[in-house]
């Protein structure tokens, strides 16, 4: 009990000189190996707090995952934010929360680290630090730019309007280039988000953490929680299963389900790429394909789910609280909020009217949506997801590990 009463001793230490000052300006108790950002800073500020209290353990990974730490460094607080669903839970459960003077904040503090590792493992750095300043304006202009860019050159070829083709996109655009475009396009996403997440992994898991036959031992059984987790969204449900606080300290479910609708969009429709990729080069079935076929109905699957996941999504952004997320992430939200519903708004618009004279002007619009889409993934909202999932494998693997923190018995 000892090291307990110390912990809450010291939090309360920390928290008399704190009175009203911002968070950029209280003083922080650690002195990590590497300068923390003032967001970090404050992370580790509240998570110093939130150990030594305790309350909200059972809510969700971030505070069993905290319990193993007395410090938290550079490392820690990237670990920890990425783990944050962001339901909102704790901060409604916080008898230190605004206006009390320790002023724990855990969603907004995590929002603010969690936006700020988007930046640092970007790859290429200088592209997240765009995306970071005006995500929206970005994404919608460069939306705008490669549609506006495919029409002119559809133009140039002949005519926008045209005879219906039958729904045969490749008299438009040759098939050929429509593969190697969106292969180099894909290619430069995956090798991008495969860096980023690499880095990340590689701080917050330092090679010399565990002996490798150690975490051997347990990864297997870890993927397959990180997995579930991750598919499932089991911390979305803000830890009993009630769901995520909005607007209000009232529960809902529909941002899980929105997630879901939009994950499961995204992959259907990626999916029907990949079918038509197989009916084409192993089956030599070429498009287009009938409204029946595989492919299409995955599409069309894919592309509703698009429709409500993000609208929904962005109507509840909308409405949520401020003090549960950082306002200032808001545009990056929106942005690739709207990226995913112009994909999928014009992917179906090019589905419904692919017999007619306006399919060329609709494939082009609906390519240049794709486009903008893909390059901006590594850069955005998307990544996200990329880095929870690392963190989620590694907080399953850290609690199948002995606790290296060893506190003593009075």
């Amino acid at each position: 009990m000892q090291q307990l009463t110390d912990l809450v001793a010291r939090a309360r230490a920390d928290a008399d000189g704190i009175g009203s000052a911002p968070p950029s300006q209280r003083v922080i108790p650690i002195q990590p190996a590497l300068p923390l950002t003032a967001s970090e800073g404050e992370v580790a500020r509240i998570l110093q707090i939130c150990n030594a209290c305790r309350y909200c353990e059972g809510f969700c990974a971030v505070f069993p995952a905290m319990t193993r730490r007395l410090e938290f460094g550079k490392a820690d607080t990237h670990y920890l934010a990425n783990l944050c669903h962001n339901c909102g839970s704790c901060l409604h459960a916080c008898q230190y929360a605004p206006p009390h003077e320790f002023a724990v904040n855990v969603p907004q503090a995590m929002a603010q680290v969690r936006m700020q590792t988007y930046h640092d493992y970007a790859w290429p750095p200088a592209m997240g630090a765009l995306y970071r300043k005006a995500g929206l304006t970005v994404a919608l202009a460069l939306a705008g730019g490669l549609a506006l860019f495919l029409v002119l050159a559809v133009a140039m070829r002949g005519a926008l309007l045209h005879e219906p083709l039958a729904g045969n996109f490749y008299a438009i655009f040759p098939h050929n280039f429509l593969a190697l475009v969106f292969g180099v396009v894909f290619a430069f996403v995956v090798f991008g988000l495969a860096m980023g997440v690499r880095r990340f992994w590689r701080e917050v898991s330092p090679a010399q953490e565990n002996p490798p036959t150690e975490v051997a031992g347990v990864r297997a059984a870890a993927s397959a929680e990180a997995v579930h987790d991750a598919l499932r969204l089991t911390y979305l449900g803000g830890g009993h299963g009630e769901g995520c606080n909005n607007e209000d300290d009232r529960f809902t479910l529909w941002r899980r389900r929105f997630h879901h609708f939009t994950f499961y969009g995204f992959m259907l429709c990626f999916a029907s790429t990949c079918v038509a990729t197989l009916y084409h080069y192993l089956l030599g079935l070429h498009a287009p394909y009938a409204l029946t076929s595989l492919p299409v109905l995955l599409g069309t699957a894919g592309g509703i789910g698009l429709v409500v996941g993000p609208v929904g999504l962005l109507w509840m952004n909308l409405r949520r609280n401020a003090a549960h997320g950082d306002v200032a992430q808001r545009p990056m939200d929106r942005g690739f909020i709207a990226l995913l519903l112009l994909t999928s708004v014009t992917g179906l618009a090019l589905l419904a009217w692919r017999d007619t004279a306006f399919m060329a002007l609709l494939l082009a619009v609906h390519l240049g949506v794709v486009m903008a889409l893909f390059l901006t993934l590594p850069y955005g909202k998307f990544a996200h997801g990329i880095f929870r999932s690392a963190a989620l494998l590694k907080f399953a693997i850290e609690k199948r590990l002995p606790n290296r923190l060893q506190l003593g018995a009075d």
